[in-house]
C-alpha cells in the first residue's frame, strides 16, 4: 500500500476496517491455496497481502488504543 492508502485506511471506521480484513485474509487464503496448487505464478502476491492485511489489523488496534484511551470517537 501507498501511504495515501495508509492514510485512508486510517480515516475508517473500526467496522469498516474489520471487513477489508476479513476480506484480506479470504484473499490470503486463496493465494496460499494457489500456491500450495501450483496455479500461482506471482508469488510476490502472497507477501504483499500479507503485508495488506498486517497494516489493516495495525489500523484496527490504533484505532482501539485511541478509544480506549478517549473513548468513543
Amino acid at each position: 500500500m501507498k501511504r495515501n492508502d495508509l492514510r485512508a485506511l486510517r480515516e475508517l471506521s473500526i467496522k469498516e476496517l474489520e471487513q477489508r480484513a476479513r476480506e484480506a485474509k479470504e484473499e490470503l487464503f486463496n493465494l496460499r491455496f494457489a500456491l500450495r496448487t501450483g496455479h500461482l505464478s506471482d508469488f510476490s502476491r502472497v507477501k504483499l497481502a500479507r503485508r495488506s492485511y498486517a497494516q489493516i489489523q495495525t489500523a484496527i488496534s490504533e484505532k482501539r488504543i485511541v478509544e480506549a484511551r478517549h473513548g468513543a470517537a
